[in-house]
């Protein structure tokens, strides 16, 4: 395919860096292609950022037929712009596609497209620390039919946003409260595909511990009750004695490319690692005892998030002395150190713009 580029004639103001905040500025272009039976992914272009033109009965309104994906750009200290694992984002936009009955889109002619699209803006690529130009594909069904089946025609965009911090805690401890009466998802449902509708069901439970002071909802699993899966935008860690576990892949878990690289980079430090069940219980045990030593999460949008305080029912425990923990600091140091350009990249993760 022929990528047709089709730049603004006017561009946006660029905004302070200071003070971004997430995911509420765009940037001045947008990548566009469409499908159809016939002619399959066709007329992929590049052209400047604007409203997408939908009949009212698009199906994805009606039915939530979409998949997303979120990866982010980094600013080297050297002036240079590289992406972290974006064959990665490209490999599980594809997996949630199956899922959802949405065609595959190519790997390699999506990330030059994508490559390009960045290379275009990355003058939006904020410089200062902390800062990030957040990138978002996305594909949607087309066609406007009130019939539940599988859409024939879908749009797939990318759109870019620079960002600062995710949690206005910034890397410092937030609060999680476990919730009780709402589940996210199942086995054999889409859990762990990455679609509008896995969000929108922890919306309700999300606003309930946001009234109570909590950033985020730390979801048990949906049969049982009792075993711990994820967290409203972030995979799950705990440093219980000398292991660190993780809630193990089972079908409602997204599998987060952060939550990759956690796992590859305590392997590589030998760290006692496992991915396994954990019960809410074995947690609040672990914490009576004196064992829990760290929670974290790890997620793009924050990339390390530090947990400092948990709420289950009426219990309520801090988790450490209210500071980041060693491991949590040793793994954002890490990452984010290769994302930036400080560290060399011996993993393969960083693609060049």
């Amino acid at each position: 395919m022929q990528l047709t580029i089709n730049i603004a004639d006017q561009l946006k103001p660029r905004p302070d860096e200071t003070n971004l905040g997430f995911g509420n500025i765009f940037t001045d272009h947008m990548f566009n292609m469409d499908y159809d039976p016939e002619k399959g992914w066709h007329n992929p272009r590049i052209e400047p950022y604007g409203p997408i033109e939908m009949d009212p009965a698009t199906m994805v309104l009606h039915y939530g037929q979409e998949v997303f994906e979120g990866l982010k750009a980094f600013r080297r200290q050297d002036g240079a712009v590289q992406l972290f694992r974006p064959k990665d984002n490209l490999k599980r936009l594809n997996r949630s596609c199956k899922k959802l009955c949405i065609p595959p889109v190519d790997l390699d002619f999506t990330l030059q497209a994508l490559k390009k699209l960045v290379e275009i803006e990355k003058e939006w690529v904020p410089g200062a620390a902390g800062t990030s130009l957040y990138v978002r594909p996305t594909i949607i069904a087309t066609d406007p039919f009130l019939g539940v089946r599988a859409s024939y025609t879908y749009r797939f965009f990318i759109i870019l946003s620079p960002v600062g911090a995710y949690y206005a805690e910034g890397f410092n401890p937030v609060k999680i409260m476990v919730s009780r009466d709402h589940v996210r998802a199942v086995r054999g449902g889409v859990g762990d595909a990455k679609t509008a509708g896995n969000y929108a069901a922890s919306l309700l439970a999300g606003e309930k511990a946001h009234r109570e002071g909590y950033t985020q909802v730390l979801w048990l699993d949906g049969v049982e009750r009792k075993y711990v899966e994820e967290v409203g935008s972030m995979n799950i860690f705990f440093v219980i004695g000398d292991e660190l576990i993780t809630p193990e892949l089972n079908g409602s878990i997204l599998p987060g490319i952060t939550r990759d690289a956690v796992l590859f980079l305590a392997a590589a430090w030998n760290m006692n690692v496992s991915e396994r069940k954990i019960s809410i219980d074995e947690v609040m045990d672990a914490h009576q005892s004196g064992a829990l030593r760290e929670i974290f999460g790890s997620g793009t949008a924050a990339v390390i998030s530090p947990v400092g305080e948990l709420k289950y029912g009426d219990q309520v425990i801090r988790i450490g002395d209210g500071r980041v923990g060693p491991v949590a600091q040793k793994f954002f140091d890490a990452i984010t150190n290769i994302q930036y350009g400080k560290d060399d990249d011996a993993y393969g993760w960083i693609e060049p713009i």
